[in-house]
């Protein structure tokens, strides 16, 4: 399931609907134009705590998912610890593939 989420990543970068990297999603964030922030889960607790905080503040929804340097790959970059998704359909399949990760065999 997580080969799907990474390559679903790619397919929204190629549509242009990614921002890629802490400046870059805090500004996007900020200019409310942000309907999911993804964060990698190797990315360091302040980064996590700044974009929990500015997400909450803003009532954006958040996924904490994968590693820096396969977000970075999958989307053509070099490392990101944070992704935010610019379109209001690929952040929902986004978030239900990631929510339903890992109960595909039955499992809880």
């Amino acid at each position: 399931m997580s080969d799907r989420i990474y390559s679903f990543l790619g397919l929204a970068a190629k549509a242009g609907k990614l921002i890629s990297g802490d400046e870059a999603c805090e500004r996007a964030l900020k200019a409310e134009r942000i309907y999911l922030i993804i964060i990698s889960e190797d990315a360091s607790g302040n980064t996590k705590n700044k974009f929990i905080n500015m997400c909450r503040y803003r009532n954006t929804a958040l996924r904490v998912f994968g590693e820096k340097e396969k977000l970075g790959r999958f989307i053509g970059k070099d490392v990101r610890s944070v992704i935010a998704v610019a379109d209001k359909n690929f952040a929902g399949h986004l978030m239900e593939m990631i929510d339903d990760r890992g109960t595909e065999y039955g499992g809880v």
